[in-house]
């Protein structure tokens, strides 16, 4: 199978995507970036050629006919014993490396407990069905963060091992495990999934135990052949604030500009208005009815309103980034932010927990100020359109969110608000686009 990868190499997050020769998303790849860019490209990539295998899996399985009835819930019995394994193991690597940076006997027991308790929230993680929790993340560090955090807390409080010292263990390790080669692929990972998977029978999605033994042998033989099939990569672009440090020739590296023009129109094609708020900068762009970009606005250097700055924010408050929108949101007074500085972020945060505000009002404040920058952007670059689409990993924040619908609607009136769910991957979609057309043109040539 030929197959067109694009690679958005950001400041938070890396993004790949791959495509089929008829412009078809086949999979998604993403991790957090990282100094080593190198790694965070080679672990994005890496990603998205194991979700193809595991799309492939779900076509041989819905093919099957045994199987096809059952075809979805299998597969996402099969992605959750994935997901665990691959968890797990990160969490071995992870309390390995906590265990090698102890001070002594204390410590490493204290990092028996705390890990002890991350690897039994696991099931509820990755549940039977494929779905996880809402209010979780995509990033092992996130998961892994928000747990250690908890654990350890309770821990220190009782006493054996202080809890900054827990947490300092903890900030030496991480690393370690992000910047590990991609060794988690779908070859090395699938058959202990399927053990997994397959521990409790095929009984219950099959509606009986009748057919369990010739299911068993299906599934085997459709991991077998997704597995086998070979996937030729003719063609990669590559886009993102780090573009430059990407592996590919000079040809093949594209603005972000023109990435997320171009892969919002794919999402949404009426769209004439595209504003991507991502980790490091805040783009605002007009595009043509082809998704051409016809004009656009970008911030400064300064991060202030952007990903990175929730990261700080999150970081200050010992959250997960994926856990400030769902708390902002149950804000009853939200704060008036005058200022979104991420050099000062932290200190302004605790000048107003000083004063008494509630953490919830004051994220719901930040995460206004945040938008209110993105409207300036929007206003200078043209105005917003219709359709307008919001992309970048904030669209996922859900109190970003409505603070922007409800500023549009201020501002503008009613306009159709598009937000995909892959709308973090708007610009890797938009390389991946490239790619593709290129090879056309190649092929055509």
């Amino acid at each position: 199978m030929k197959i067109y990868v694009g690679i958005d190499l950001g400041s938070t997050t890396t993004k790949a995507v791959v495509l089929t020769e008829s412009e078809e998303i086949l999979a998604r790849g993403i991790t957090n970036s990282r100094n080593n860019y190198d790694v965070a490209c080679a672990l994005a990539r890496s990603e998205a050629i194991t979700n193809a295998r595991f799309e492939l899996l779900r076509r041989r399985i819905a093919a099957t006919p045994y199987l096809a009835s059952a075809g979805e819930r299998l597969v996402a019995r099969l992605w959750s014993a994935f997901r665990r394994e691959q968890h797990e193991r990160q969490l071995d690597g992870l309390q390995a490396a906590c265990e090698r940076v102890a001070a002594d006997e204390n410590e490493r027991a204290a990092l028996a407990e705390v890990f002890g308790g991350m690897r039994a929230k696991t099931v509820d993680l990755f549940a039977d069905d494929g779905s996880e929790n809402a209010n979780s993340s995509d990033f092992f560090r996130d998961l892994a963060s928000s747990q250690y955090l908890r654990l350890a807390e309770a821990v220190g409080k009782a006493g054996r091992v202080r809890f900054d010292r827990l947490m300092g263990l903890f900030d030496k390790s991480i690393h370690v495990v992000e910047n590990a080669p991609p060794d988690l692929t779908f070859e090395s990972n699938i058959r202990a999934a399927l053990d997994r998977a397959l521990e409790r029978g095929l009984a219950d999605l099959l509606g009986g135990a009748a057919e369990e033994d010739a299911a068993r042998s299906g599934v085997v033989e459709c991991v077998e052949a997704a597995t086998a099939t070979q996937l030729e990569e003719v063609s990669s672009v590559g886009t993102g604030y780090g573009r430059v440090r990407l592996p590919f020739p000079k040809e093949r590296i594209r603005s972000e500009i023109l990435c997320h023009g171009l892969g919002a129109h794919f999402f949404f094609p009426k769209t004439a208005t595209v504003l991507d708020i991502g980790g490091q900068d805040t783009k605002a762009i007009q595009v043509d009815d082809q998704g051409l970009v016809t004009g656009f606005q970008m911030n400064d250097r300064c991060a202030a309103g952007c990903g990175r700055y929730l990261g700080y924010i999150a970081s200050e408050m010992n959250l997960g980034v994926h856990e400030l929108g769902p708390l902002a949101q149950a804000a009853t007074r939200p704060v008036r932010i005058a200022s979104t500085c991420t050099v000062f972020a932290g200190a302004e945060l605790r000048e107003r927990l000083s004063l008494g505000e509630k953490r919830e009002d004051i994220l719901a404040g930040l995460h206004r100020a945040i938008v209110l920058r993105a409207m300036s952007l929007l206003a200078r670059s043209g105005g917003v359109r219709d359709e307008f689409t919001f992309t970048g990993g904030v669209a996922r924040n859900p109190a970003a969110l409505a603070a922007l619908r409800q500023l549009v609607q201020e501002n503008y009136g009613e306009r159709t608000l598009n937000i995909s769910v892959d709308s973090i991957y708007t610009g890797a979609v938009g390389a991946a686009l490239f790619a593709c057309r290129a090879g056309a043109q190649a092929a055509a040539a």
